[in-house]
C-alpha cells in the first residue's frame, strides 16, 4: 500500500529549493541537520525534513559543480594573457608577477 506524501505547507520552511539562493539553501540545510540531531521530531516529520535536506544537498552540490566548471585561470603567453578553464590538479606554467 502506497503511503501519501506530506505536501509542504506555505511558510513552514519547506519552500521549493529553487526559490532560494545558494547561501539560503545552505543555511536551511544547517537548520535541518540541527533539527534532526535533536531527535525530538515525530517519524513522519523527520522523514519529510530529511527528504528536504537531501533535495537541498543535491541542489547545493550541483551549484558547486557548476561554479567549479566556471572557474578560469589567467595564463601568461609571452606578452599577452590568455584565459583558459581551470583544471584541478593540472600543473600550469608559473605566472610571473
Amino acid at each position: 500500500m502506497a503511503r501519501a506524501r506530506r505536501k509542504p505547507a506555505p511558510g513552514d520552511g519547506t519552500e521549493a529549493a529553487e526559490e532560494t539562493s545558494f547561501e539560503q539553501a545552505l543555511e536551511r540545510l544547517e537548520t535541518i541537520v540541527d533539527r534532526l540531531e535533536q531527535g525530538d521530531l515525530p517519524l513522519e516529520e523527520s522523514l519529510a525534513v530529511f527528504e528536504e535536506g537531501v533535495a537541498l544537498t543535491r541542489r547545493c552540490a550541483g551549484e558547486l559543480d557548476t561554479a567549479e566548471r566556471r572557474i578560469e585561470e589567467l595564463v601568461r603567453d609571452g606578452e599577452k594573457w590568455l584565459v583558459r578553464p581551470f583544471e584541478a590538479g593540472a600543473d600550469g606554467p608559473e605566472v610571473e608577477e
